[in-house]
């Protein structure tokens, strides 16, 4: 398959002398759901801003591979908060995204009807932000990042404030529309759990300065990967990856 995203030999320093990581080699392929998880402070958000143009990077380089189209966004961001703007109803909230693209007020109408179908909240377009619950305030702001069409979704731990029931439905949610979509999605948690349940794979980040330290398929059929042994193996291998690379970053 294609490659849509690929860092080579990446590093961020916020002082120009010491890096946050270093040699930071990944690969995204078109259509993959790739879960990023690691050492507190080993710059997984950071990151992401880096493959999203928001944080230049100190050395190496990102290359992401998607079609020019002047009517869509090659890459949308969502993050932990939806960061609704209060004065804007959810329609006009999912549109931001679309300013300053070519696509008519008809075209815009389209999608926010289409992304709000998605997310499940088809009739709330004309609703404030302070009508909608956490998990529905969330829910927009995934809408607002699928209105741009995007190849790519980066997710910034977007389920890390809710409550467990909630996460859960959402995560369900994600993977019901990654599988309509096809789109390319890189998520960053600190959940293993989540990581594993979500990913095709699952890249940990540590050491100092960090890398990636080890990289890990599920193969598990979604279907078998909330209570299977198989997942709760894969759990245990992903969470012992992450206890060797916390003792070797704290030694």
């Amino acid at each position: 398959m294609a490659t849509v995203i690929h860092t080579e030999n990446l590093a961020v320093s916020f002082d120009h002398v010491t890096p946050v990581f270093e040699g930071v080699n990944v690969a995204v392929e078109k259509g993959e759901f790739v879960t990023l998880v690691g050492v507190s402070g080993a710059g997984k958000s950071t990151f992401l801003r880096v493959v999203a143009d928001l944080v230049p990077a100190f050395r190496g380089s990102v290359t992401v591979d998607t079609p020019e189209d002047p009517t869509r966004r090659a890459i949308a961001m969502v993050f932990q908060a939806a960061n609704l703007m209060p004065w804007r109803r959810v329609k006009d909230n999912i549109t931001l995204g679309l300013e300053g693209l070519e696509v008519s007020e008809e075209v815009k109408k389209e999608r926010v009807r289409w992304t709000l179908d998605l997310v499940g909240l088809g009739d709330y377009e004309d609703r404030w932000p302070y009508q909608l619950s956490g998990g529905q305030r969330q829910r927009i702001g995934i809408a607002r990042g699928l209105a741009v069409d995007p190849d790519i979704l980066l997710m910034d731990e977007p389920f890390g404030a809710l409550d467990a029931i909630t996460r859960t439905a959402l995560q369900n949610e994600l993977l019901r529309i990654w599988q309509e979509t096809g789109k390319s999605i890189l998520f960053v948690t600190h959940d293993i759990e989540e990581a594993v349940f979500l990913g095709d794979r699952v890249l940990l980040l540590g050491g100092k300065p960090a890398h990636i330290v080890n990289e890990y398929r599920i193969t598990i059929d979604r279907a078998e990967r909330r209570e299977s042994d198989a997942f709760l193996q894969d759990v245990a291998r992903v969470r012992k990856g992450l206890e060797n690379a916390i003792a070797a970053t704290k030694a």
